[in-house]
């Protein structure tokens, strides 16, 4: 393997994990028995504006010294947009700021760089009433052009109260598990990445134990806006099964029609979750991918997620994934990735990631090191 060709792949590294990422949510709390994204965030998908609810568990539940004394959980606190300094005076409207200042380093084949960078500056509004909620985000989206602020994620939605739910606009289908970290490759690879929210009609189940969503429209939002050959229909799919408190089953499916540059091609996938132990929880996902043209074997996803509450607040991650390429079943990918979050006050989260890459071909090495501070105010 040249030094070009290490430089290439150090590059293209750099560039899947240095794009700005977004306020996800965290299957890790699965052990806190939260099996729905919808249980804090706004978007029935995840990730994005944490709801009233969803900011008063993050300082009650899940930060290392911000709970509150008995009697004194109500928002008027550090739990609250810029730590309550508006009071209750928004009504139906939830306010926040998403921002994290990030330093990553990655090094292949001897080759190496490093970069500080605020990886999101990012400003989120929801309104919400009488089964109504209207939402919005706006803020640093990368071009090649340079940086632009932009409206990535915008849709209204209603839910009724049989469990009836329809939403319509720019957002992220729902697939498989949403993992906080956008290039996994259950993420990335199915173009599931951060900017990758098509514009679409969502319809909706939601019951006691399971949850039941299906997505139709034209495409990628930034493939019809600033068009780049990737604009297709795109369908999906996401029956979740919650079997008990602290145990979840996935099946998802997606489909995307024939676009200028790329042709026909779908996916299919099982996630499994479930807490073997109290602060312990498991997620594994397996995805089959196919497109139009090449024979031979599917291309495969495979990761598990392991995460382990330390202490409170202390979480430690290890995650195995592999992924293959389509008509070649020794191509592709082996990653390991390593991870500590903390959360040591309300919507304060520092993480360490230490990502080995292995090129099952070419068995050329590519080791990262990412270090965020996420401030959610």
């Amino acid at each position: 393997m040249s030094r070009s060709w290490g430089i290439l792949l150090a590059a293209a590294a750099w560039a899947a994990l240095s794009l700005p990422g977004r306020a996800n949510a965290e299957p890790m709390f699965l052990s806190r028995q939260y099996a729905r994204c919808t249980t804090c965030h706004f978007s029935p998908t995840g990730g994005g504006l944490l709801t009233p609810y969803g900011r008063s568990l993050s300082q009650q539940e899940l930060s290392t010294t911000g709970r509150s004394p008995a009697g004194h959980e109500s928002q008027t606190g550090e739990d609250a947009f810029l730590w309550g300094i508006l009071k209750q005076r928004t009504g139906p409207v939830s306010l926040g700021i998403d921002v994290r200042p990030s330093h990553l380093h990655v090094d292949t084949a001897g080759l190496g760089f490093s970069r500080d960078f605020l990886m999101t500056a990012d400003f989120l509004a929801a309104y919400q009433a009488h089964g109504w909620t209207l939402y919005g985000e706006l803020g640093r989206q990368p071009r090649t052009s340079g940086t632009k602020y932009d409206s990535y994620e915008y849709w209204v939605a209603h839910q009724s109260e049989n469990g009836v739910g329809v939403r319509a606009g720019r957002f992220l289908p729902a697939y498989g598990v949403r993992l906080a970290d956008h290039t996994a490759f259950t993420r990335l690879p199915l173009g599931l990445d951060i900017y990758d929210q098509v514009y679409g009609l969502e319809l909706s189940y939601t019951g006691e134990k399971r949850l039941v969503q299906v997505s139709i429209g034209p495409g990628r939002a930034d493939s019809i806006l600033h068009p780049d050959g990737r604009r297709a229909f795109t369908a999906t799919a996401r029956y979740q099964r919650d079997l008990n408190p602290r145990t979840v089953l996935v099946a998802s499916a997606m489909y995307r029609g024939t676009a200028r540059d790329v042709p026909r091609n779908g996916a299919g996938g099982l996630a499994f979750g479930f807490v073997p132990l109290s602060r312990l929880t498991v997620w594994t996902e397996a995805d089959a991918l196919v497109q139009q043209g090449p024979g031979g074997p599917p291309g495969f996803n495979l990761l598990n997620e392991t995460s382990l509450e330390v202490v409170r607040g202390l979480w430690l991650k290890v995650s195995p994934q592999l992924l293959t390429q389509q008509g070649i079943s020794s191509s592709g990918t082996f990653r390991t990735v390593f991870e500590a979050d903390l959360l040591p006050r309300t919507h304060w989260h520092a993480s360490v990631s230490f990502y080995r890459d292995v090129n099952r071909l070419t068995h050329l090495h590519t080791k990262t090191f990412l270090a965020q501070l996420h401030l959610y105010l």
